[in-house]
């Protein structure tokens, strides 16, 4: 168990790392929500990926559950941002 969260963890860093690297432009926001959105894209991606295709697992690294992970985890960051300077941004 503990195992396990520790792996997502490490993924949701790297899944959220990627998809801020295929985001244009810099993102104001910090590696913790960054990590929290990699986690919720890669449970995200997964998930889909397993829904439409109806593979449950693999005896390896699934590229396209990976890639979709990216997509929607990069999809969060975007919303996210647009949510967090629309509060923050004061207007005249």
């Amino acid at each position: 168990m503990l195992t396990t969260i520790i792996v997502t963890v490490i993924l949701g860093a790297i899944i959220g790392a990627l998809a801020r690297l295929v985001l244009p432009g810099k993102q104001n926001i910090s590696t913790l929500v960054t990590v929290i959105l990699g986690i919720i894209g890669a449970l995200v991606g997964s998930w889909l990926y397993s829904a439409v295709s109806g593979n449950d697992g693999t005896s390896g690294i699934d590229w396209i559950a990976l890639i979709i992970g990216v997509i929607v985890a990069a999809v969060l960051i975007v919303v996210y941002e647009r949510v967090v300077a629309g509060r923050t941004t004061t207007r005249v």
